[in-house]
């Protein structure tokens, strides 16, 4: 495929994101920004993780994304009693023939939405940890493949709040992003008082593309060209988040992977013929809010414009 071909390629992958986005923001009022980071997640095969208040529309954009994708898409409900079986499946007798057959779980879908993910225990959360990592499960010695593309969408309430149990690191590390979608300005505000009822809008929603053309999608955004001074420039991010006093433990190889993929995705969708370092800049703080903890004089973590701090202490090559 030659460079005129290539062009027009990205360009109608462009115009055809740039639909997807405007579509679920009909539905999403005011939060572009949150719509386009979930989607660049989506396009580099990670997962995400929406933490923020109940009420401000995290379970309502998993919904919207996955109708106008087209995928299937399945509802996990967290609590205290969920166990794993209840995520994964399990194998019931039957009488007839005398066998063991599985009931597939929830998670045999396409979009997940891992409802509350912090109000589950330890065990019933650890159930996400090999579905994520690997796009598939293991069950009762049986390894079952996932359905492509797969994605977990998870939401978490504050941990100030009561009924909450803390993801553990390993499980935090595998969500690629972590997003907050915030209060509306007043402008969308209005429109959302004065609107129709939001699920409704839902069942309103023609898919803008298949499951085909998103694992295309996702393909093409691997194949975006990355410069060898641009990965000099993610490198040096990585190793003074590794070297510096600021930090208590630096970003990992695979928290690089991750910028790394999502600024493809994101070049992608903004119709960039290659990974510009502007691309990592906008994808930095969704991937290392997190992860990364910096030390306060007293020597306490605190989570706190961590992306801004790194990107203004390393120069763009």
């Amino acid at each position: 495929m030659n460079s005129a071909q290539l062009d027009t390629e990205s360009t109608n992958t462009k115009d055809t994101l740039d639909n997807i986005v405007e579509e679920i923001g009909r539905v999403i009022l005011g939060k572009e920004e949150a719509i386009r980071l979930s989607l660049a997640c989506l396009l580099a095969r990670g997962h995400l993780l929406i933490e923020d208040l109940p009420g401000v529309g995290k379970t309502i954009l998993s919904h919207v994304i996955a109708s106008t994708l087209g995928l299937e898409y399945q509802r996990i409900q967290f609590t205290s009693d969920l166990l794993p079986a209840d995520i994964l499946g399990i194998s019931i007798y039957d009488r007839d023939s005398s066998t063991f057959s599985f009931h597939p779980g929830p998670i045999f879908s396409q979009l997940i939405l891992a409802d509350e993910v912090n109000r589950a225990t330890p065990r019933a959360q650890s159930a996400l940890l090999e579905a994520m990592e690997e796009s598939q499960i293991t069950v009762e010695g049986k390894t079952r493949v996932l359905p492509k593309p797969f994605f977990v969408i998870a939401t978490q309430n504050p941990s100030s709040q009561v009924g909450t149990f803390p993801l553990p690191e390993s499980q935090l590390d595998r969500f690629t992003m972590r997003i907050k979608l915030g209060y509306p300005d007043n402008e969308a505000e209005r429109e959302l008082l004065k609107g129709s009822d939001r699920r409704q809008l839902i069942k309103h929603i023609t898919p803008t593309i298949d499951s085909e053309q998103l694992i295309a999608m996702q393909v093409q955004a691997e194949s975006i060209h990355v410069a060898e001074a641009l990965l000099d420039y993610l490198q040096d991010l990585l190793d003074y988040s590794r070297s510096s006093a600021d930090y208590i433990n630096g970003l990992s190889p695979r928290a690089g992977l991750a910028v790394l993929r999502c600024a493809r995705a994101w070049a992608l969708m903004h119709g960039h013929p290659q990974v510009l370092p502007e691309d990592i800049q906008q994808v930095l703080p969704s991937i290392i809010s997190h992860r990364l903890n910096r030390v306060q004089d007293n020597g306490q973590a605190i989570q706190e414009d961590d992306a801004t701090h790194l990107i203004k202490q390393v120069p763009i090559p």
